[in-house]
């Protein structure tokens, strides 16, 4: 008896939190890295609106993935998502500009990396069932 098996409701949200949440990291760190940055805006997204749309999108069996280009040769990221890039109001301003808030980016930071690994341990223990149920364990 063969069972299919679709792998993308096998594994629930977790592969798409996994994906954003390293693309939230890469944001963050920008952000970071721009710190002493005259006139730089810190951005981010907003995750759960994220998470919704990468959900809502690989439930309907198309990806929500918008292709633009101006020549032939562009390669798109299809794994990239579509939600936008929002800037982060600041709680106190500077002179030069930069709303980037070292304290509160190393916090939004330090809290994305453990939901990351939390994420990341689910989704093991998922492969990990799967294995073991390819296997007749």
């Amino acid at each position: 008896m063969v069972m299919l098996v679709n792998l993308d409701s096998y594994l629930g949200t977790h592969a798409s939190a996994v994906r954003l949440r390293a693309e939230r990291a890469g944001i963050l760190a920008n952000n970071l890295a721009n710190g002493d940055t005259p006139n730089f805006k810190a951005r981010d997204i907003s995750f759960a609106s994220a998470l919704r749309e990468a959900t809502d999108s690989s439930s309907s069996g198309s990806p929500n993935v918008t292709l633009n280009g101006n020549h032939p040769g562009h390669i798109f990221d299809q794994g990239r998502s579509r939600t936008e890039l929002m800037y982060r109001v600041p709680t106190q301003y500077s002179l030069d500009g930069n709303t980037v808030q070292t304290d509160i980016e190393k916090s939004e930071f330090t809290e994305n990396t453990l939901r990351y690994e939390a994420s990341l341990q689910l989704l093991s223990g998922k492969f990990s069932g799967l294995m073991k149920a390819l296997k007749g364990e």
